[in-house]
């Protein structure tokens, strides 16, 4: 029995404005969960840190009040220390009487703000850097890969240390957040230079940069209007994956002391090492801001995989 088609039917539907901008958000990020549902459980878990990063208190609206938190992250009950898990206390207190539910929630926020501050800075030294020595080559980019290598010899956590002894370790909790952000930006943007050299070096091999440097168009030109934008995606994966990195390296720092200090509700700094005799008489103090630690690096993790099988051609029959 043949088959008919109905061509006027796929001609209405080929005709059929798609919708773009905004309205196609919310389509775009359906199609993107329903392929890959582990960067969707990973973007949803991004998303509820970004908003209880933003809606802890009420410091958008000019207020210090607690919003989503039951209490100020350095509010002090006498007489209600190490309580377990109750009403007033989902995850019991700290030492101090604090309560750690809403420490735990005023510490996303400082992990949003080192996590997208230190990938602003990779991304962006790592796009400087990458692009220049990938298409200029020649002894910029040797001078470029011997000083790589030098930083990339040491062990990243030693490099840490080591930086943040030297440069803030005198400093406020401001200046320390400060110099964190720096140093290690800088580490993740060394570790990424290679990376983004790369992509640069493979674009620039393609015929139409050829042409275009045929036709006269300048270094600059061809740069911004044929190698940045083939590089560009290469360091948004990147940054999406940096930003669980970041996260990691900042708890491992204030676990060893050097990191945000007290009073401010780092998660790194809730499980400091100072504070072992206290989670051996309580252990399950330790275990809420291991698990925000490990959910946040997980989320981008998962979401930066995703990212990246959804913009590279070659991976996009992947899970």
């Amino acid at each position: 029995m043949a088959t008919t088609i109905d061509l006027p039917a796929i001609d209405q539907v080929l005709r059929e404005p798609r919708p773009s901008g905004p309205t196609a958000w919310p389509r775009i990020v359906w199609d993107f969960c329903r392929r890959k549902p582990l960067g969707g459980i990973g973007l949803v878990i991004i998303v509820v840190m970004l908003f209880c990063a933003l809606f802890v208190d009420g410091i958008l609206f000019g207020s210090r009040e607690p919003l989503l938190a039951p209490y100020h992250y350095n509010d002090q009950t006498f007489g209600d220390e190490n309580l377990g898990m109750s009403l007033d206390h989902p995850l019991g207190t700290d030492q101090l009487g604090r309560d750690i539910f809403s420490r735990i929630l005023y510490g996303a926020r400082i992990s949003v703000i080192l996590g997208i501050s230190i990938v602003a800075i990779a991304a962006f030294v790592s796009l400087a850097m990458g692009t220049a020595t990938g298409y200029f080559s020649g002894w910029f980019d040797t001078i470029t890969q011997r000083f790589v290598d030098i930083i990339l010899a040491i062990p990243p956590l030693i490099l840490l240390i080591y930086s943040l002894s030297v440069f803030a370790g005198t400093s406020g909790p401001y200046g320390r957040m400060f110099w964190i952000i720096l140093i290690v930006g800088i580490v993740l943007a060394v570790q990424s230079i290679r990376v983004i050299r790369g992509a640069a070096i493979s674009t620039a091999n393609n015929p139409y940069v050829d042409a275009a440097r045929t036709l006269g168009a300048t270094n600059a030109r061809i740069v911004f209007r044929h190698i940045l934008p083939n590089v560009v995606p290469v360091a948004i994966v990147l940054s999406t994956v940096q930003v669980g990195t970041a996260i990691l390296a900042e708890a491992a720092v204030s676990f060893l002391g050097l990191g945000i200090p007290e009073p401010f509700p780092s998660w790194g700094t809730m499980l400091n090492l100072t504070g072992a005799s206290q989670f051996r008489a309580f252990p399950i103090q330790a275990v809420w801001p291991g698990v925000a630690i490990a959910l946040a690096v997980y989320g981008f993790n998962m979401f930066g995989d995703a990212l990246r099988d959804v913009i590279d051609p070659r991976l996009r029959g992947s899970r």
